[in-house]
């Protein structure tokens, strides 16, 4: 059975929110939840979620947030995913132990690289936390077969060249194939995934990642919390089903 991913910006607009739309969407058949710690340079997201983030930033979001949210969670399949300065900041050790004490599974950082990312690859192994690995369809091949050596949890495939949630097209049966051929973990497809494009995205992967399409949800100001609530489930829904 193939996975959703879903992505939240936390604190959008109050932890309690965050808390309650997570385990709704968890019911309606979510597997796992990235929580996006927001930051005010996401160069890797598209318009909805940097519009997200700075509301959640304005809302005065802070680490401690993403760590009450993620102890309310506890339990269910979590990853943080944030931007490499705010990780540096608050240190990487530290970070990826509290990760682990909140039973957090992986860290996904779309903004470091992999070589600088190997210098933090013990502390990520010590404490049982998986650094998530990214592939985009202009990765060279024997690049590919060069920075999958180490993934684990998912590889995440970038399903364009761009942000999330500007769409695009790509046939990404070729670059699937390759990965395939250079690691048995699992690959999730991200960046324009909605209900109208999961069954496409989802073919030959074992998974997608969905965030600007629930986030565009979460940012309609005509709708009340209950109204957001119900739509993202729907759209979970749809989804969960679409790729099966």
């Amino acid at each position: 059975m193939k996975k959703l991913t879903g992505y939240l910006t936390p604190k959008l607009p109050d932890a309690a929110f965050t808390i309650d739309l997570a385990n709704a969407m968890f019911e309606a058949g979510m597997d796992a939840l990235e929580l996006g710690a927001p930051f005010s340079d996401p160069v890797a997201d598209g318009a909805a979620i940097e519009r997200a983030s700075h509301l959640a930033l304005r809302n005065g979001f802070v680490f401690d947030d993403l760590l009450t949210i993620s102890a309310a969670l506890k339990g269910r399949d979590l990853m943080w995913m944030g931007y490499t300065n705010p990780f540096l900041r608050r240190g990487f050790e530290r970070t990826i132990k509290e990760a682990r004490g909140l039973g957090v599974s992986a860290l996904i950082i779309p903004d470091l690289p992999h070589e600088e990312a190997e210098s933090y690859r013990a502390i990520f192994e010590a404490n049982g936390v998986d650094l998530i690995e990214f592939v985009a369809p202009t990765t060279p091949k024997e690049r590919i077969a060069q920075n999958l050596r180490k993934a684990r949890k998912f590889i995440y495939l970038v399903a364009y060249t761009g942000v999330t949630g500007a769409g695009g097209d790509e046939d990404l049966q070729d670059i699937l194939a390759a990965i395939k051929a250079a690691s048995q973990t699992p690959v999730f497809v991200g960046f324009g995934v909605n209900r109208d494009t999961a069954k496409a995205r989802a073919k030959g992967a074992d998974g997608v990642i969905v965030g600007s399409s629930f986030i565009k949800i979460l940012l309609d100001e005509t709708l009340s919390n209950g109204e957001k609530v119900r739509r993202v489930c729907e759209e979970t829904k749809a989804i969960k089903e679409a790729i099966q």
